[in-house]
Formats: structure tokens, sequence, C-alpha cells
């Protein structure tokens, strides 16, 4: 017993003692019988105590041992909350603690495109900030598939669909309810685009069904977006959807949402929904209006809030941007960019020249926030500029940027061993084979 917990009963023990020596010289079964109701009364007097905080030498230490007491049931070293207000110090789990201990799907769909620009950044500042998250891919195959392999650091992945895409059937109600216009694919690529992000709704909910439990939140978000800064717990908002502001295109930006697992089976399901829309009358709906009408017609409640992350994109915009134009960020600039349109570039507009552009713009269109020099502005009317790289590598940091280089100079058999190692990490497996898709990848099927 430790020499804290002696001290009080040492003057009880002294007495006992002198006392067993006088009646040393009784008789043995009389000296067995005081022996065993000593420690009977000594427990009865403890438990009186009690009763007064003050009288107790063991009141001060009922916190430490309830704390040391939690932590042993859970095997996790996770302390129980604290019972009742009148406790020392009560223990309380901050926002961030409640969301790493909650089930969470993280869902990437997209191209791979840029890929080693961009999905390092989604390892490091969403999946690693979050390492109880479960990441769940959905892309077409092309060629640059192979830059995936860079998912292999995440901390757990769920599923992976790496499907060769086909033409998809255009319903009537479909054909009512979209429109082609301002889509680069007409309304084929927002049917591919919606069941992309169905699609990845469907893994989730087969993942969930075959390991008999539900996902808390999930995380929606594309393959292609740069993120210069972690995924803040604010943006977790039970019975809210979260998307970020701008680039609204007269509904909701689509390029992100966060929920919980009501609200983001709403809206997630692109393609289920078209024909409600259609009963209720919607017509020539755009991504962003068709989002909006998604969650207004299942009551879905939603909020705007400001994200570090933008899309970056090879496509070439006219600037200065007009009124519907499309502004360029740089990916150097502050932000938060809540999904605009970026790439790395040297600002050609910061400042006074930003705050002539902007306001230009409408703001219920392609808009994003630019003030408080949030925002530096790129020339995207032409390529890439030469030596972008550099531009790149110093804004995004050593780590994001050795990432970068180890994919440009990857080897066909480094290729096959990252996918294999991969995929064996992967719950639920769907794609080419690796040596096809890092061939295909690398050059060596061309």
């Amino acid at each position: 017993m430790p020499p804290l917990l002696l001290l009080p009963l040492k003057k009880p023990l002294g007495i006992a003692m002198q006392f067993a020596r006088r009646i040393a010289g009784l008789d043995w079964r009389f000296l067995l019988l005081l022996l065993l109701l000593l420690p009977i009364s000594l427990l009865l007097f403890l438990s009186i105590s009690s009763s007064s905080p003050a009288a107790n030498p063991f009141s001060n230490l009922a916190p430490l041992l309830l704390l040391r007491g939690g932590e042993a049931a859970s095997g996790r070293g996770v302390p129980p909350p604290a019972a009742s207000a009148s406790a020392s110090a009560p223990v309380r789990r901050t926002w961030k603690e409640e969301l790493v201990r909650s089930r969470m799907a993280v869902c990437l769909v997209g191209g791979a495109r840029r890929f080693e620009l961009t999905g390092p950044s989604i390892v490091e500042r969403i999946l690693k900030v979050y390492p109880n998250s479960d990441l769940f891919l959905h892309s077409p195959f092309d060629e640059n598939a192979f830059k995936f392999l860079l998912l292999r650091s995440a901390p757990r992945i769920a599923a992976v669909r790496i499907f060769r895409p086909e033409p998809m059937a255009e319903s009537e109600p479909e054909l009512r309810v979209l429109t082609a216009r301002n889509s680069p694919n007409g309304i084929q690529g927002l049917l591919q685009y919606f069941n992309l992000v169905e699609g990845c709704l469907t893994m989730i909910t087969s993942h969930q069904a075959r390991h008999n439990f539900a996902y808390d939140w999930i995380v929606r978000t594309r393959v292609d977006g740069f993120w210069n800064a972690p995924l803040d717990p604010d943006n977790f908002i039970p019975g809210h959807y979260v998307v970020p502001p701008g680039s609204t295109y007269g509904g909701l930006n689509d390029r992100l949402g966060i929920g919980d697992l009501p609200t983001s089976t709403v809206a997630l399901s692109r393609l289920s929904l078209i024909p409600q829309l259609d009963q209720a009358g919607f017509r020539q709906l755009n991504s962003e209006t068709s989002f909006r009408a998604q969650l207004t017609t299942q009551n879905v409640t939603h909020l705007a809030k400001r994200l570090p992350f933008c899309i970056v994109t090879d496509r070439q915009y006219a600037f200065p941007p007009s009124r519907f134009g499309v502004p360029v960020a740089a990916i150097s600039s502050k932000g938060p960019l809540s999904g605009a349109k970026c790439r790395p570039c040297t600002p050609v507009c910061r400042g006074a020249c930003v705050e002539q552009v902007m306001p230009v713009l409408d703001k219920g269109w392609s808009w994003t926030q630019w003030d408080n020099g949030t925002l530096e502005l790129c020339d995207a009317h032409g390529e890439w500029e030469t030596g972008w790289e550099k531009i790149f590598d110093r804004v995004a940091g050593k780590v994001l940027a050795k990432q970068r280089k180890r994919v440009w100079n990857l080897k066909l058999n480094d290729c096959v061993s990252e996918f294999e190692k991969m995929r064996r990490r992967t719950v639920s497996w769907q794609a080419p084979a690796a040596d096809e898709i890092c061939k295909v990848g690398l050059g060596y099927a061309r």
C-alpha cells in the first residue's frame, strides 16, 4: 500500500498493537476473533466519515481514481465524461476529439489530372487530421490514374473503384431537368459527374451494410482540390449541410460538402432525386442549381462556410474576367479560396488591382471572396507559365513538393509495387490491374 494511504491508519494500528500485547496471554481463539473484528470496524468508520468530505482523507483522491478507472475500462486512455458539476476537475472532450472518435467517411471523386499536386494536400490536411476516417475513392480510369498511389499513405482505405467510363443513357426527366448550357461536355458531362458522386454514396452504403454500422459524418470533395490548411472541426454541424460560398452559378457551390449521414445521403443522391425534381417542375438546371433544388425540396438546411481549398485547373480563361467570367486565383493566395479555380502562377493582379476587378463580377456566378488581401489573380488566358513547378513547391512546402517529384520520377516496377501495397490495405478494391494502370500512366502502353 502506498505510504500516502498508510498515514491515516498509523494511529489506529498502533493502538491495536498495544492492545494485542496486553491480551497476548489470553486464549488464542479470543485473539483471533479480535483480529477479525478490527478491519471490519475500520471499514465501518471510513464509510461513516465519507459523508463529510472534510473528514474523509480519501475524498481528494476520488477524481484521480475515477480517471484511472476510465482509462482502464476503455483501453484507449479516454477519460469518461464528468458525472457531476461538483467534481474538482471535470473532464470534457473538445469537438475535435469527438470528431476524431466518430465514424467518418471521406469521399473523393473525379479524374486524377493534377493529383500529384492536390493528392498529398488531401492526405495531410483532411485524412491525417481525422485519422479514424475511412477513405472512399471513385474515379474514371485514364492515363493519370496511376497518381492515386499517393493515397497509400492514408490512415484507412475502405474502398477504391477506378472504372472504365462509358456513355450514360439520358432519360426524359434528365433532359427536362438539366441543361447543357455552360457544361463542357453537355448533359452527358453532368450525368457522368452525378454518377461519380452518387456512386461514392453507393460504396459507402455497401460498406456500412457489410460491416453492420452507420457513419456519423461524410465529407465529399473533388480529387483536384488543393488544400492549403487543415479541415477545421467547426465545419461539422449536426443537421446542416455545409458548402463553400462563391462559385454558385445561380445555385450552391457543389465542389465540396460536409454533413451528417441523413443530410449527406440527400446531398449525394445526384441522380436518384432527378425524377422528384422533374415532378416538382424544375427545368433547365445546371449542376449548382440542381444541387440547391435537391436540398431545398428534401428540407435539408445548408450553410455556406469559407474553406481552405481551391480547384487546380488547366482550363484557360480570359483576363481580366468579365461579369460572368471566371477569376483564376494564384495558388499562393492566402484565402480561404472556398473552391475557386486556381493554378500555380506569378500573380499579375494584387491589392488595388483586385479591388477594381472583383466588384465587376456577378456575385451569384463565379465570384469568390477577395477582401483583406486574401486573393491574388493569375492571367489564365494561356498555358501554365514556365517554371510553375518552383512556384508550386514554394507554396506547398517540402513535404508536398517531395511527393510531386516522386510521382514524376516514378519507375514502372515501383509504381506497380506501391499500387499493390495500397490494394492490400484496401477493404474493397475494384480497379484494373496495377500493371495496366502503371503502364498506361507511365507511357509503356501507348
